[in-house]
């Protein structure tokens, strides 16, 4: 989905039970009808646990994005590191105020906007893993990594289980229209299907009128799968798929 929109508003119906007892007490009730149950060890010791149980590690729905570790590249040795505020926000808001990239994500501003974007997926449940891009120790570019079967985008077109998406910008304008934004492309999607087993297919969704970004996401192996329209602009949806990984 647009980057402003990178977490799905769902709904969870939580299901309670509820264990009583009955001492038999109630009028024409004697104490030989009334039942002793003694519950297996076991069972009392899960009813003793306090509530609600821990929440698993925000990044298992995504097979721990931060443990990935760095790959090489025919750029370079790559690397995915999860955002930290402190360290990185800064630098995200500068690349978002660039003229190029403002006309797509639509955060620039003060740096607040792109902390607000950030904060929100840091806070969240894991769906969506933003992460600075660093390539030969350097860092220069922006990645969200995100489970598109949890988020909006799956309002808007069929999505199988365990779709992981990707948004990316790339920082530095030195670093673009040569080939680069492609050949990361496609080592980050090896790198999804490579470390999420259950995850059959990368998808992307970038603006139609961004063509350079389209052209990127195909020289990747991604294909053009359908226009999309979703609710901030008419997208390209591309798909790489595991099972032509190594075709296209």
């Amino acid at each position: 989905m647009p980057p402003r929109e990178t977490s799905a508003d769902t709904a969870c119906a939580a299901r309670s039970t509820e264990v009583g007892t009955a001492a038999g007490s109630g009028p024409g009730t004697g104490g030989e009808d009334t039942l002793d149950l003694r519950l297996p060890d076991g069972f009392a010791a899960l009813l003793r646990e306090e509530r609600p149980r821990p929440l698993l590690p925000a990044d298992d729905l995504l097979d721990g994005v931060a443990d990935w570790g760095p790959v090489d590249t025919p750029a370079g040795v790559f690397h995915l590191v999860p955002v930290r505020p402190e360290r990185d926000l800064a630098l995200i808001a500068r690349w978002m105020n660039d003229p190029a990239v403002a006309a797509f994500w639509e955060l620039s501003g003060p740096p607040s906007v792109t902390e607000e974007h950030v904060r929100a997926q840091l806070a969240g449940d894991g769906r969506s893993v933003p992460c600075i891009g660093v390539l030969n120790g350097t860092p220069m570019s922006y990645w969200e990594i995100y489970r598109a079967d949890l988020d909006p985008l799956a309002r808007h077109c069929p999505v199988r289980p365990h779709d992981t998406g990707i948004h990316l910008l790339i920082g530095a304008v030195a670093d673009r229209g040569r080939g680069l934004g492609g050949t990361l492309l496609r080592s980050v999607a090896d790198l999804v299907l490579d470390t999420r087993p259950a995850c059959t297919r990368v998808l992307a969704e970038p603006d139609l009128r961004n063509t350079a970004s389209v052209a990127a996401f195909l020289s990747a192996g991604f294909r053009f799968s359908a226009e999309a329209d979703l609710p901030a602009k008419r997208a390209a949806l591309m798909v790489r798929d595991r099972s032509l990984r190594h075709l296209l």
